[in-house]
């Protein structure tokens, strides 16, 4: 069996999305993910996306990080849905349902309210998440957010003197993050803008992070460091956040298609139908 897909992405976050709201594919798990992803033996991308039928929502959308762990949300994976399916859309993940509008100014993403309760992010233990008691080397007194995915934010002077990509893995396998975490260092640069990088949980450093903006941006603003709309600045590119003041986030960003293509099932281990469709 052959199975179409098409190769998208925001900010130089890249996705491959298998649709299955129409024609079934075979049951997608961590190992075939990770296959698929591969940079070197496999399609190649930093995340897997697969849309589904939904009894809650227009369509389903599962998420899957290049080492095959199913996350429950992705922002630039939303906007680049929202992209491929072309008009406004309420969409089912696993962290809950948000909506994509697609507009002049790329695809807004109504991302749900963030959450701070530290069984919500979730941590070990009980603590204040606006200000961590922890610390590794340079990085400290964090703030911890739940967007659909949990993050800690450090706030640093230069974002680019951290070195993220050894520090990154440390914290996100710490014993404090039982669901492991994503980590972002952000630089304030003014009241509307925000500089980042981040260490995706399950993927590692990436070009851009929507749902990381999301999280940076509130925790900024929790602190009365940034206003309540800024320009978050990843290194693929900028986002705009805005914290409304009915709480939900709202993320403006561009996406793009990159190319369609086709794969034989067989050559990353699919075999068993799933049930989708």
């Amino acid at each position: 069996m052959r199975i179409e897909f098409t190769k998208m992405h925001g900010l130089g976050n890249d996705f491959v999305v298998l649709d299955a709201r129409e024609r079934a594919i075979p049951e997608i798990d961590a190992e075939s993910a990770a296959a698929i992803a591969d940079r070197h033996t496999g399609i190649g991308c930093d995340q897997l996306v697969v849309l589904e039928p939904s009894s809650q929502a227009d369509f389903r959308m599962r998420i899957f990080n290049a080492d095959g762990s199913e996350v429950e949300a992705c922002g630039n994976a939303t906007r680049a849905i929202g992209l491929l399916h072309g008009e406004a859309a309420r969409i089912e993940t696993l962290g809950g349902i948000v909506s994509a509008q697609p507009s002049k100014d790329g695809v807004a993403v109504e991302m749900g309210k963030p959450r701070f309760g530290w069984n919500e992010i979730p941590l070990a233990y009980a603590m204040d998440t606006h200000s961590l008691p922890v610390g590794w080397e340079e990085l400290t007194d964090p703030i911890a957010v739940n967007v659909g995915n949990p993050h800690v934010i450090f706030f640093v002077p230069d974002t680019g003197a951290v070195d993220l990509a050894r520090l990154g893995p440390e914290i996100e396998h710490d014993q404090l993050f039982p669901e492991r975490i994503n980590v972002n260092v952000a630089t304030i640069t003014s009241r509307g803008s925000i500089r980042l990088r981040v260490w995706e949980r399950g993927a590692g450093l990436t070009r851009a992070c929507g749902t990381g903006a999301c999280a940076t941006a509130i925790g900024a603003m929790r602190r009365g460091l940034v206003d309540r709309k800024v320009i978050v600045k990843l290194p693929g590119g900028p986002l705009a956040i805005e914290w409304r003041e009915d709480g939900e986030i709202i993320m403006t960003g561009p996406a793009a298609e990159s190319f369609r293509g086709e794969f034989d099932a067989t050559a990353y281990g699919l075999f068993a139908f799933g049930t989708a469709g």
